[in-house]
């Protein structure tokens, strides 16, 4: 296979940007930024989010059982960057952002659009993403998109012509 065509191919897929939250209860809290994200089914609602392996985030999600995605709006490419490093809790915000306790216990970033949050339903472990099947349980707008609510939210283009993750 040639690795180029490859890459580029890959990257042709769009993805949105999303904050991963968890929080397992025990004093773990874990943010990441992600993007290997789509709905596979209505009844019941899921969706499947890949979480890198070896990540912290991928660790907090298992011991939680649930976890949300908040989506980042167009002007919050700031966050998206935040949340590429490990995120931590100081002064009652994660990683300087305010957020509040979901009704699983996730964190829901406040600044966020959108939220949902999920019960973990299986856990695929192959590559180095590993799958991560949810049912969302939850769903908060906190601020209602004007115009189609998928052009409303952040996308690994606007981030940058060098910025890429795939392929």
């Amino acid at each position: 296979m040639n690795s180029d065509a490859k890459k580029t191919t890959l990257r042709m897929i769009p993805y949105g940007i999303y904050v991963l939250t968890a929080n397992d209860g025990k004093g773990a809290i874990a943010a990441a930024t992600v993007n290997f994200v789509t709905q596979t089914s209505f009844a019941p609602p899921l969706l499947v989010v890949g979480v890198k392996a070896d990540s912290g985030a991928y660790q907090v999600v298992k011991a939680a059982g649930g976890f949300a995605l908040n989506m980042l709006g167009k002007d919050q490419k700031s966050l998206a960057f935040t949340f590429f490093r490990p995120a931590d809790v100081t002064e009652g915000k994660l990683s300087g952002q305010p957020y509040r306790a979901g009704t699983t216990g996730a964190p829901i970033l406040s600044e966020a659009p959108g939220a949902v949050e999920c019960r973990v339903r299986t856990i695929v472990a192959e590559g180095d993403h590993h799958i991560v099947v949810g049912e969302v349980v939850e769903a908060h707008l906190m601020k209602p998109p004007a115009g189609r609510p998928d052009a409303a939210i952040l996308e690994m283009k606007d981030l940058g012509e060098n910025v890429f993750y795939g392929g």
